[in-house]
């Protein structure tokens, strides 16, 4: 499961895709995806730090894409956001740790189940990116209402 962190930053910076490579301030962010503005102006400035957003000031100011949409991953928010996107903390691969009641990873077999279910997921966020969140939303909204 995600945080609530992380998953306010994806609808965020969907929200920022969505402005074409315009910029948005914080009020109008939280506005449209229901944020609580002191949590998304947090989760912004640490978007910035990590150079995934930057911010402008004055009249045409506030938060845009560093990079196009299409260059930014789920995979790559979730590890900023909330760490290794792991199960089990055997099976990360930036911040593994022995399972303290480990027998021996070559004949678990909850590691084996929960490595392809780790493996499916990464594959999943790390080709999906925040243009293909766009292109999904553009999508549904084209779907004609089904007839009565």
């Amino acid at each position: 499961m995600i945080s609530r962190k992380a998953k306010y930053a994806l609808r965020a910076l969907v929200a920022l895709a969505q402005a074409e490579g315009g910029s948005l301030v914080i009020s109008e962010i939280a506005r449209r995806q229901h944020i609580p503005k002191k949590f998304l102006e947090q989760i912004l400035l640490e978007l910035k730090h990590e150079g995934i957003l930057a911010s402008r000031r004055g009249k045409i100011g506030g938060y845009m894409l560093v990079r196009r949409p299409e260059q930014v991953t789920y995979g790559e928010i979730l590890r900023l956001v909330d760490g290794p996107i792991a199960p089990l903390p055997c099976l990360s691969r930036s911040a593994y740790q022995r399972c303290a009641d480990c027998n021996g990873e070559e004949n678990c077999e909850v590691r084996r189940v929960f490595a392809r279910v780790a493996e499916a997921s990464r594959a999943v966020l790390d080709r999906t990116t925040l243009a293909d969140s766009l292109a999904a939303a553009e999508q549904a909204m084209a779907l004609p209402e089904p007839a009565e």
